[in-house]
């Protein structure tokens, strides 16, 4: 009876996991929501239509729960927990196989050599070097006769740098057996190329320390308003810490926007207590950021300075930006300001929206290996696949927090997703029907029909403070004069951008339009209705960032709609975006309305019709 019951039980379960690695959850079964939180941490989200979800494993979503101290076991466990059906033990053979190969692979302290500076010279340099060193011996010429082992690694006898050193790491008599050795200058490189081949490389060589920077965080900010660090932001910045031994002082925290991800970054300063570099994505975070410190730590603005196109000063804090580090003076040429990297003895580097990391920042990332790094995102998600060099070269994910379990808490909004399709004018069917594909696209995003609909929107929202946010600077510009508002683009110059954004903060504005520059680290804490009337083909990175406007704690409902064109390729490129949102468990409501008259019922509220897509 009892074994008759417990069958009855597990088919009530969301799972259903198959031998080619995908997972399907289904939503409407009566534990989807705890399993969903379950699998956020090992799993990546494929599709999310409306009855079933499609996860897949894949080792660098194994490699990033390694990395964060989820063991294999543990997501074993979950889907045996979870699964209607037998867990195909194919399945968990290969996450235990493949979560182990994190770590078979160690990078230690090797002592330097001295070597003459030049052919013939007496006078010598030291140069230094690390070891790559592994407890398997199949692994080891397997590394050995790969591409990657011949180029750069050369076979070796290992010799300690201190008995104390082996102690700490641990090191094995496997691990002195089969020992290669590399320039340090290599580390980077190396790690990138092994994770190519699908070695992910445990980094276990110590951080330097940098220049030392006494400060501290404050009880009451500057402001006079009380301030203390909440629990998991405290847990997050200890995870990058740590003892401050090997193996620590690098890695990732994704938290959702409005989590406090700068409180984040600025407890992990206080407790490194050292010169720090902060990089992020435009010069309004970095006087945001600037404005935090002061405010919440005891650093003084004489302490800190900005390094972008406007002002190039370098001080024991400096905030910069990805695009003042990727200028050029000639498509070809050297990166001058590359050379930000190495002119202070940084202790800490801070990437903010590390998602965002340009691919030629990987290049100088690569080669300052020693120094103590944290990336901040909301998302892992890169639309350029690049999401790899941030595993290996920032650092692997340390520390996330579901969305849904911030918002349950109150540190986050709660937020209500409500999607508006609305037809195409007849007028334009023919001129859609026989362009390309990213014209369709650029059609569908523009429809001037979506005006009247943001004003229903905007007069039924009185109280709110509104945030309209699309792609095309034209069909904003149109919105913002029907509106009578303000728009901000990337030619708003950065002191008017200043200028309206404190103008939103502090009520004399209630709507703003703003294009695709308000995505990332833009703090506008009181808003809490974003209209999104146009966006990057199917971009789950960009749904994060713009889902993230409204996400600051209040006392209200945050609603975030997105208008659709009904029956274009809006509608498939929407789906492909609604996958971050169904990852994190929003619900949401569709309205299929003809004119702007069908949306009131929307805007009383109706009842969600089920997840995220399509």
């Amino acid at each position: 009876m009892n074994s008759t019951n417990s069958s009855q039980n597990r088919f009530a379960n969301p799972l259903i996991v198959q031998s080619d690695r995908t997972i399907l959850l289904d939503v409407h079964a009566p534990r989807a929501d705890e399993c969903r939180h379950a699998l956020v941490p090992f799993a990546e989200l494929e599709k999310s239509p409306e009855h079933f979800h499609t996860y897949k494993l894949t080792p660098l979503s194994l490699w990033n729960a390694a990395g964060a101290g989820f063991k294999p076991e543990d997501a074993v466990r979950v889907l045996n927990e979870y699964s209607k059906y037998d867990v195909p033990q194919s399945v968990a053979v290969w996450i235990s196989e493949t979560a182990g190969r994190f770590g078979k692979l160690r990078l230690v302290p090797a002592p330097g050599i001295d070597v003459p500076e030049k052919e013939g010279s007496a006078k010598k340099i030291r140069e230094d070097y690390l070891y790559l060193v592994t407890k398997n011996q199949n692994v080891f010429r397997e590394i050995n006769a790969s591409r990657v082992g011949k180029k750069y690694l050369a076979q070796c006898e290992y010799v300690p740098v201190s008995a104390e050193t082996d102690r700490e790491l641990s090191i094995t008599d496997e691990e002195r057996k089969f020992c290669f050795s590399m320039p340090l200058t290599l580390r980077g490189t190396i790690k990138q190329e092994l994770l190519s081949m699908g070695w992910p490389v445990k980094d276990d060589v110590p951080m330097s320390d940098g220049e030392p920077l006494e400060f501290s965080l404050r009880a009451t900010t500057a402001a006079g308003k009380p301030f203390s660090v909440r629990q998991y932001q405290s847990e997050a910045a200890d995870s990058i810490v740590g003892d401050k031994g090997a193996g620590t002082g690098f890695g990732t925290i994704v938290l959702p926007c409005g989590a406090g991800k700068t409180i984040v970054g600025m407890a992990t300063m206080a407790l490194l207590k050292t010169s720090t570099l902060i990089i992020t994505t435009n010069i309004s975070a970095v006087h945001q950021w600037i404005d935090e410190l002061v405010d919440k730590t005891t650093l003084t603005r004489e302490q800190i300075s900005e390094y972008t196109g406007e002002s190039k000063t370098i001080k024991p804090v400096t905030v910069a930006t990805y695009q003042i580090l990727t200028w050029r003076p000639e498509k070809d040429g050297p990166y001058p300001h590359f050379s930000l990297f190495r002119q202070r003895n940084w202790g800490l580097i801070v990437y903010d929206e590390v998602h965002m990391l340009p691919a030629p920042v990987f290049r100088v990332v690569a080669e300052i290996q020693a120094v103590r790094r944290i990336g901040l995102t909301a998302t892992l998600v890169r639309e350029d696949g690049c999401e790899g060099h941030v595993f290996s070269l920032v650092g692997p994910k340390r520390y996330d927090v579901p969305w849904k379990d911030l918002e349950h808490s109150g540190f986050i909004a709660t937020a209500e997703c409500i999607e508006v399709k609305v037809p195409l004018p007849e007028s334009m069917e023919i001129e859609y029907a026989v362009a390309d594909q990213r014209k369709k696209h650029k059609i569908a995003s523009e429809n001037p029909a979506k005006e009247s609909f943001v004003r229903r929107i905007v007069e039924s929202s009185p109280d709110d403070k509104i945030l309209v946010i699309g792609q095309y600077i034209e069909q904003l510009q149109s919105i913002a004069q029907m509106l009578g508002c303000p728009i901000i683009t990337g030619r708003t110059p950065n002191s008017e951008r200043d200028e309206i954004y404190r103008k939103f903060r502090t009520g004399e504005i209630s709507v703003l339009v703003v294009s695709k520059v308000a995505n990332f680290a833009i703090d506008l804490p009181d808003a809490s209705v974003a209209i999104q009337v146009s966006g990057t083909f199917g971009s789950r990175q960009e749904e994060a960032q713009r889902l993230g406007r409204i996400l600051r704690p209040k006392e209200r409902k945050s609603r975030f709609f997105t208008l659709i064109t009904r029956n274009t390729t809006e509608e498939d490129f929407g789906a492909n975006r609604q996958k971050f949102l169904a990852e994190q468990g929003y619900s949401y409501r569709i309205a299929r309305c003809e004119t702007e008259d069908d949306l009131d019922d929307e805007l009383s509220g109706g009842a969600a019709i089920g997840y995220c897509g399509q």
